[in-house]
């Protein structure tokens, strides 16, 4: 470790002098000799590298979403040109030149401040030797040697024998058990960055083999930093507890305001959005109104989180515009209600005896219809008997009657005829 941070020394002087303007502004304030000012000055540290990290922690948001969306895409290159590697490189290169991603831009914030923890390591541990380094003079060098946290001196490793510890004005004991509690928080704050990412700002309608190796991080990393720890002192184990707090808290931050697209976090947003929207019966805000921009101008490419809040949209009577904004429609409103008001209301759920009442209820009421009908049927037809019996005879008169006679013997011997076709009759026989 020692080797390591000897190759960042050049940057120990601008490193230990924003140390010392810090502890000249603590020092008035707690007094220059005690851990609260040299601790502070570290984690101001912390936060002022962090400042100026903003802009590639931003990069590396932005790379890790572009990864996350060429996954599919990257799995189809790879199953493409499995057998040929050269091939498969040439196309992923000319993949991330087209959509702008760059692998390494997920790593440059650890990369950008590692020369900063390399020199801090390095300051403190000429402390812990007695020497001078940077703008640290002999007074500054024996004011630092002389500060604790919680009983640790801030140039105290956990690896460090009782004659080291001792030397330093303190117990192994009091060493042990501040580094060891300073490890485990590191370990657990690193864990729960990582398994916040994971769980809530990952696009969870995409199963990649990137999203296992970021499983695998998540619990590798927090042991690997565990490993690592035990040979830190105590000043490098606060810059490095103050660095993952502030990733946790600044990752808390960009997963509740600007979630990954398909993930649990961007459905609790746009539920928090459509809260809003209805409330207030607008969309507050230029950065809402660009990811409701952003999600019109996708259309049918939406994902379920976006077309949920669409629907709600729609529900409330409001329809989102393509400059972000919403408007009241009426017409939404009526067809929603109309919706409402056409929707087939469901049965009452009944039990069995209720449907065994219902079902002989209804069968009594068919046998009782049919009877109906049979007496009708039986009255109808009597009265029809009854009155072609009754029907009166038309008097006789005269030729009237004859005629009468004439057709009723006619029609009779009519009747009487065969069916069929008749024989012709023979000639001899009489007409």
């Amino acid at each position: 470790m020692d080797t390591i941070a000897s190759l960042f020394s050049f940057i120990t002087w601008p490193v230990s002098w924003v140390i010392v303007q810090f502890h000249k502004m603590y020092g008035a304030i707690f007094g220059p000799d005690t851990g609260w000012a040299w601790g502070l000055s570290i984690v101001s540290l912390v936060v002022l590298i962090r400042i100026c990290l903003i802009p590639l922690f931003v990069k590396q948001i932005k790379s890790t979403r572009n990864m996350q969306a060429l996954q599919p895409k990257m799995k189809a290159i790879q199953e493409r040109y499995k057998s040929d590697k050269q091939r498969q490189s040439e196309e992923m290169m000319k993949l991330y030149k087209e959509t702008g991603t760059n692998p390494l831009s997920s790593c440059l914030p650890i990369l950008a401040q590692s020369p900063f923890f390399f020199a801090l390591y390095h300051v403190l541990s000429a402390i812990a030797n007695g020497e001078t380094i940077g703008v640290i003079n002999q007074s500054l060098l024996e004011s630092a040697r002389q500060a604790h946290i919680f009983g640790a001196p801030l140039a105290a490793k956990f690896t460090d024998s009782a004659a080291e510890v001792q030397a330093l004005g303190a117990s192994i004991t009091d060493v042990r058990v501040v580094t060891a509690i300073m490890i485990i928080m590191m370990s657990a704050s690193q864990f729960f960055t990582q398994r916040q990412l994971m769980m809530k700002n990952v696009d969870l309608s995409v199963k990649t083999p990137y999203m296992q190796q970021q499983k695998m991080l998540m619990y590798i990393f927090p042991l690997i930093f565990a490993g690592m720890g035990i040979n830190f002192p105590v000043g490098v184990l606060v810059y490095w507890l103050t660095t993952n707090v502030w990733t946790m808290g600044q990752q808390m931050y960009v997963i509740n305001q600007n979630p990954t697209p398909g993930s649990k976090a961007q459905d609790a947003y746009l539920q928090r959005l459509l809260k809003s929207v209805t409330h207030s019966g607008e969309v507050k805000g230029r950065r809402r109104k660009n990811i409701v921009k952003v999600i019109v101008a996708k259309g049918s490419d939406r994902n379920e989180n976006e077309r949920r809040f669409f629907a709600g949209l729609s529900k409330a009577g409001f329809a989102a515009q393509a400059d972000g904004t919403v408007i009241k429609s009426d017409t939404i409103v009526a067809e929603a209600e109309g919706g409402a008001a056409a929707k087939r209301q469901q049965p009452k759920r009944q039990t069995k005896a209720q449907r065994q009442a219902g079902t002989a209820q209804q069968a009594k009421d068919t046998e009782a219809e049919e009877s109906a009908e049979t007496t009708e049927k039986s009255v109808s037809d009597t009265e029809s008997k009854t009155s072609l019996e009754k029907k009166p005879e038309t008097p006789a008169k005269g030729g009237t009657q004859g005629q009468s006679s004439g057709r009723s013997r006619a029609s009779s011997g009519g009747n009487r005829q065969r069916k069929g076709q008749q024989r012709p009759k023979h000639p001899s026989s009489k007409k």
